[in-house]
């Protein structure tokens, strides 16, 4: 290919192997220690990226003061379709990052408990009960292949269980999406019902873009 002439084999490898990356998880993220390096090659040749994966309908989104690479897609493929449950958690990181981040200095990495998320969703007034632990569970697992969480610790049965926000998240859920997910929560508030698994029982659940 002609835009990776003059690369050594190894940078085209690498070429490959973060552009596959990108397409399967979304984004790159610098504080994550696993992708830094993915993070900084791509940075070095984003003219290169931005001009392979423009020609495969995408377009990538860098944010250096964040720290984060996004690869979106403008006719809206490749769409991650989240059940209710799965959104609200996603909101609440969201909210919990915003107001943790104000708490430290920039350079701090955001962490929460699953006690933060469940007393955030309590305060919305949903449901009267915490999240059940398996829908919390694979929640986080999901956003964890995102690079939008990272997972502290193995056990996610105590409220004491970390999790480690990326700013990925404020590229994921921007202020636009917080206000309309709002929107969508008040309905709830008002008579929308939920069944016991996080499916919305009265029209089809929100449509999130994770990618």
């Amino acid at each position: 290919m002609e835009l990776l002439e003059g690369m050594l084999q190894k940078e085209k490898d690498d070429f490959k192997r973060v552009c596959n990356r990108l397409l399967s998880v979304c984004f790159l993220c610098k504080s994550n220690a696993g992708a830094k390096s993915d993070y900084y090659f791509l940075l070095r040749h984003r003219e290169i990226f931005s001009e392979y994966l423009e020609v495969l309908g995408f377009r990538l989104e860098i944010n250096e003061e964040y720290g984060v690479v996004q690869l979106v897609n403008p006719q809206n493929y490749n769409r991650l379709n989240l059940k209710l449950y799965e959104s609200i958690i996603l909101l609440i990181l969201r909210i919990l990052y915003d107001e943790k981040k104000r708490e430290l200095s920039i350079s701090d990495e955001v962490i929460v408990t699953l006690g933060d998320l469940q007393d955030k969703y309590l305060s919305l007034k949903i449901r009267d009960k915490m999240i059940d632990k398996t829908t919390m569970r694979n929640s986080l697992n999901l956003f964890r292949r995102f690079q939008i969480v990272e997972l502290l610790d193995r056990d996610l049965s105590s409220e004491e269980s970390r999790v480690l926000i990326y700013a990925s998240i404020l590229m994921a859920v921007k202020v636009e999406d917080i206000k309309q997910a709002f929107d969508k929560l008040e309905t709830y508030r008002k008579g929308g019902r939920t069944d016991e698994s996080g499916e919305d029982t009265d029209e089809e659940a929100d449509e999130n873009e994770a990618d």
